[in-house]
C-alpha cells in the first residue's frame, strides 16, 4: 500500500491535520501536502477549514443523478437554460453547486422527480420573474401598503430573497453565506453579480450622492463596506453613522414593525451636511423596508437632498410587511 492509499485508509475513520498525517506516516509536511495536492485534484478527498487550522477528510457524497436514469426524462432546453441561469445549491456542509448539476443533487436530497421539479421551478422563476419589468423589482407597491408616510421616491431590489418550494433564490443564498460564513469569495461574486444593476440605478436617477446603510452586527468583514470598496464608486459618499447602544439590537430580532421603524430612526445618523440633488440608499436586504424609509426621512429633516431618494436592495421580501431574521 503506498502513501496516497495509507492516507484515504486513515481518512476513512478520522478528520486529520497535515500534521496528524505527517506523524502517522512518519514522513515530512511536504511530502504529505504533495500527496494531499494530487488526492485532491483526483476528488479522492476534500480539506475544509483554514489555516492554521486546516482539516482533511473523504468527500461527503453527495446524491448524484445516474447517468443510465437520465434517458428516462428529457428536459426542455428553456426548462434546463432557466435552472442552469438561475438555480444555486449550497449543501449542508458547505459545497457550492450551480445549475443543473446543483438542481439534481438538491432534487435528490429530497428524493423529488427532477423532470416534474424542473417544469415547476420554470414556472416558478418566470412567474417572479414578471415583476422584473425593468431588470428590477419595484417595491414601491409593497411599502406605500405598509407605512402612511413614505419618504423615498422609488424603492428596488435585484431580486426575492426566497420564493416558494425552492427557498432562497441564487442571490439570496450568495448574500446569506457571504455574511454568514465571512468567506471573501463569496463576496465578490455577490458584488460582481450586482454590479452593473448598481451602476444602471445610478445612471437612470443621475445619482450624485451614494449611502450604504451601516450594519448593527460586528463582523470581521462588514458586506456594505465590501460592497462600497469595491464597487469603487466615483459619487459622493453620504455618511452614515449606526449610533452604538448599550444592548445592540439588531433589525432583523425585531418582529413588530413599530419596534423596527424606532430601531431604525434612533440608532441612524446622517452625519452629513453635504449638498446633495438625487441619493442612493443601498441595503442588502429589505424585509418591511423600515430602515431604508426612516434613513429617507433624516436626510429629509437635514436638508441635504433636493431631489430624488432612491432606495436599492439586494433582495426583498415579496409580501407586504415580512421579516428576512437571517441576514
Amino acid at each position: 500500500m503506498n502513501n496516497a492509499e495509507k492516507i484515504t485508509q486513515y481518512l476513512k475513520t478520522n478528520q486529520a491535520t497535515v500534521n496528524e498525517i505527517a506523524d502517522y506516516l512518519s514522513i515530512s509536511r511536504q511530502a504529505v501536502h504533495r500527496i494531499l495536492n494530487k488526492l485532491i485534484d483526483e476528488g479522492a478527498i476534500t480539506k475544509i477549514g483554514r489555516p492554521p487550522k486546516v482539516y482533511y477528510s473523504l468527500p461527503t457524497k453527495i446524491a448524484q443523478p445516474n447517468p443510465a436514469a437520465a434517458i428516462a426524462y428529457t428536459i426542455d432546453p428553456t426548462t434546463k437554460k432557466v435552472v442552469e441561469d438561475n438555480f444555486l445549491y449550497i449543501t449542508p456542509f458547505g459545497e457550492k453547486t450551480l445549475g443543473w448539476e446543483g438542481f439534481t443533487a438538491w432534487c435528490k436530497e429530497r428524493e423529488q422527480d427532477v423532470k416534474k421539479m424542473a417544469t415547476l421551478y420554470q414556472e416558478t422563476v418566470e412567474r417572479y420573474n414578471a415583476y422584473k419589468k425593468t431588470g428590477l423589482i419595484d417595491g414601491m407597491a409593497k411599502l406605500k401598503s405598509t407605512f402612511d408616510d413614505v419618504a423615498l421616491d422609488e424603492v428596488f431590489y435585484l431580486d426575492f430573497y426566497s420564493i416558494e418550494v425552492f427557498g432562497k433564490t441564487k442571490l439570496g443564498q450568495l448574500l446569506l453565506f457571504a455574511k454568514q460564513s465571512q468567506d471573501q469569495t463569496l463576496m465578490n461574486q455577490l458584488i460582481d453579480s450586482i454590479r452593473s444593476d448598481v451602476l444602471g440605478v445610478i445612471e437612470k436617477f443621475d445619482i450624485d450622492g451614494v449611502a450604504f446603510i451601516p450594519p448593527t452586527v460586528r463582523r470581521e468583514r462588514q458586506l456594505m463596506k465590501q460592497i462600497e470598496r469595491r464597487l469603487a464608486l466615483h459619487e459622493r459618499m453620504v455618511s452614515l453613522v449606526k449610533v452604538k447602544t448599550p444592548i445592540i439590537v439588531p433589525q432583523k430580532t425585531l418582529s413588530k414593525l413599530g419596534d423596527r421603524i424606532i430601531n431604525a430612526r434612533e440608532t441612524i445618523v446622517v452625519d452629513d451636511t453635504s449638498k446633495y440633488t438625487n441619493i442612493l440608499l443601498i441595503d442588502d436586504a429589505v424585509g418591511s423596508g423600515a430602515t431604508l424609509n426612516e434613513v429617507a426621512k433624516k436626510i429629509r429633516q437635514k436638508g441635504i437632498c433636493s431631489g430624488k431618494i432612491i432606495g436599492l436592495a439586494i433582495t426583498g421580501s415579496v409580501k407586504g410587511f415580512d421579516v428576512i431574521s437571517e441576514v
